[in-house]
């Protein structure tokens, strides 16, 4: 299965027939009116989806139970720059499956988060988490310009870490590429490491150029145009993972 569509009906098959949606601290299905607090349910498997020209179009898919209320249904959520903000406890909720738990009197390592390969990216998994990771930019650079997204499209985009409270994404963007006005769930920086790109706000705008990054505080609208091919690197600190 590679794409979303794809899992989701896998999974309909399954018995996952209800359609959730994600709201602070619960699950919500509109359609009869259900909400599922974090402690009523579990996650019993999921998908992760990296787009291949844009972190807006990365997604994980969740199996979700509820004992209690005898249902079964999927959730789809971005996560990147076009993440839902989240309550502690259904973070919590999501990223925690009992099945996978240690006991109490365990002492687990430190978990090691991967990307397993697409068809995007088939050159095989790799790390983006760990108790320490070393990210190699200049080869990354090299990467994210030899992928085919790169030459069909006007970007691409590399996950080089993501964690609870804190992801960093490296952005390419041809000359005259936008990302369309939009907001991130947390605070952002952007470091400019080659080219040139115009930032704008409603209040404010900045051009920036290699040596030169800026700060944006959560929710703050925002666009982004190059004025030449560049490439940056988004650091995002999730607004939940803060609080």
């Amino acid at each position: 299965m590679t794409t979303v569509s794809e899992v989701l009906n896998n999974l309909k098959k399954e018995g996952y027939t209800v359609d959730f949606n994600l709201q602070d601290n619960c699950l919500v299905c509109h359609g009869n009116a259900l909400q599922l607090s974090p402690d009523e349910f579990q996650v019993d498997k999921h998908y992760r989806f990296e787009g291949p020209s844009d972190p807006g179009d990365a997604a994980v898919v969740y199996a979700i139970s509820s004992a209690k209320h005898d249902v079964k249904g999927t959730l789809v959520n971005g996560y990147g720059i076009s993440s839902e903000a989240m309550g502690a406890d259904m973070v919590k909720a999501l990223r925690e499956n009992p099945a996978f738990s240690a006991s109490h009197d365990e002492s687990p390592a430190p978990a090691l988060k991967s990307n397993d390969a697409t068809p995007q990216r088939p050159a095989g998994t790799r790390p983006l988490d760990a108790p320490l990771l070393v990210l190699d930019l200049p080869q990354a650079l090299a990467q994210i310009k030899q992928e085919p997204a790169w030459h069909s499209s006007d970007r691409n985009a590399l996950t080089l870490f993501k964690s609870d409270g804190l992801r960093l994404v490296l952005m390419a963007l041809h000359a005259g590429a936008e990302l369309k006005t939009h907001t991130a769930p947390g605070t952002i920086s952007v470091q400019v490491l080659e080219g040139h790109i115009s930032f704008w706000t409603e209040q404010q705008t900045a051009e920036l150029t290699p040596g030169q990054m800026l700060t944006l505080h959560p929710g703050i609208p925002h666009s982004v145009v190059a004025r030449q091919e560049t490439v940056f690197l988004l650091t995002l600190a999730p607004a939940a993972a803060r609080q």
